[in-house]
């Protein structure tokens, strides 16, 4: 029996199996934020143990609220500063250099096929999308990988997920897994790892099979997964140029991790993209997702286009193509956070920032602030958001507020009318 890409990376990261079914993994990527690790950082203060198990494994950033919105964000922000100093942490991203972490630490190299990647942040699966296996962990467990290198799992179970068809015009990757989770459901995915594949995810660039892998989590997973290959490889060739004579090379490498043509797995699903439309959510769970076409003219109060879901250079374009020439309507307020300072440069060198300024935007530096309610875009109760982020939970975005997850062109095309559109009607 052949083994799945999660099953490779478990047994080659084995540690320790404490009991049946258990198994304690080395880890390669220990990543913070300033949220959810001070906890972590006091309590090993607290118990004489403030130590790093290899400094050079951790990757650090003030990402959540940046620059602090108050005395409390700024405490959690200086004990990370502090702590990343005591212990020499050299990959410590602190405001001016900081960036959303999922868009931020992909973007600086830090992720390879095969590595095991931790953090206390549930949309850590992200990093998936580069044939590694990474979740999001709570504070114990993040004490633990910060102190001794290691993390406890469950033996992994698999859910092969199969995009086949012709990805229409319009149709995006956010399309796709807001389809999927509502095809599985919020608990579909419960403690297995979707595996993301076929023809149409082939096709994908990394910035698209980051999207797919970061909803993961929403449908109840541990992490999301890709098969490493070509298109990882050139994306990841500026920081491994020195290890392979070509990107050719390197995924033929890579290709170790890919699972085997006879591995086994929990369930499989096939999702035919050719006739999906554009897809949206209503209600409050990310698997009450419907057509864009049936929720078209509900008003919106506010558009929000960013995250470590949609807020890299690719996401942007897709947006700008759909607002270029055009005003935001007047009863709406819209929000473009670029995920990272390369994009926000980026998106300023292609005339982007422009685009949306023009159009009526409202353009932040980079920042998670609003898609956890904390800053930079709150809702206030009974308003109404379009937003590119990841989760629609109630008050999730505010107290009181609505929160429709759609691609950045949908959010786009209701930030020029002002309810959800479908945003094949402004794509030439």
């Amino acid at each position: 029996m052949g083994q799945t890409i999660t099953e490779k990376i478990f047994a080659a990261h084995l540690r320790d199996t404490p009991t049946p079914g258990n198994m304690v993994l080395d880890i390669d990527v220990i990543m913070c934020h300033e949220i959810t690790t001070p906890i972590a950082i006091m309590d090993l203060m607290e118990k004489g143990m403030d130590r790093v198990c290899d400094p050079k494994r951790i990757k650090a950033v003030i990402d959540h609220v940046t620059p602090p919105k108050d005395s409390k964000t700024a405490t959690q922000a200086k004990i990370m500063r502090d702590w990343a100093r005591r212990h020499h942490i050299k990959d410590f991203f602190d405001i001016g250099r900081n960036g959303v972490c999922h868009a931020l630490f992909p973007e600086k190299g830090f992720i390879r096929p095969g590595n095991t990647v931790i953090m206390g942040d549930s949309h850590t699966c992200t990093h998936g999308a580069f044939g590694a296996f990474a979740a999001g962990v709570g504070t114990t467990d993040l004490e633990v990988g910060i102190l001794k290198g290691v993390c406890a799992f469950r033996a992994p179970k698999s859910l092969k997920v199969e995009v086949i068809g012709t990805l229409p015009k319009g149709v995006v990757a956010k399309d796709i897994i807001l389809n999927v989770i509502k095809q599985l459901t919020v608990g579909g995915g419960t403690d297995m790892v979707i595996e993301f594949c076929g023809p149409v995810i082939d096709a994908m660039n990394m910035a698209s099979r980051m999207t797919l892998c970061n909803m993961a989590v929403e449908a109840g997973a541990t992490s999301g997964v890709c098969q490493p290959d070509l298109v990882t490889a050139r994306y990841l060739w500026p920081f491994i140029k020195d290890e392979y004579q070509s990107p050719e090379d390197a995924a033929a490498s890579f290709a170790k991790w890919r699972s085997d043509p006879d591995a086994s797995y929990e369930r499989m699903l096939t999702v035919d993209v050719t006739t999906l439309a554009p897809q949206v959510t209503f209600g409050y769970k990310p698997d009450n997702v419907k057509d864009i076409g049936e929720m078209e003219g509900s008003r919106i109060d506010q558009v929000y286009i960013g995250s470590c879901t949609n807020g890299r250079i690719e996401d942007l374009r897709e947006a700008a193509a759909v607002v270029q020439g055009k005003a935001i309507a007047d009863s709406v307020r819209a929000i473009l956070v670029p995920a990272t300072p390369a994009i926000y440069s980026q998106a300023l060198e292609e005339g982007l920032i422009k685009i949306f300024m023009d159009s009526g935007f409202c353009v932040l530096n980079p920042t998670c602030g609003a898609c956890l309610g904390m800053s930079s875009g709150v809702l206030a109760d009974g308003e109404v958001c379009a937003s590119t982020t990841n989760r629609n939970f109630n008050g999730r975005m505010g107290k009181g507020g609505m929160v429709h997850l759609m691609s950045p062109a949908s959010a786009a095309a209701a930030a020029i009318t002002g309810a959800i559109t479908d945003p094949r009607r402004f794509l030439h």
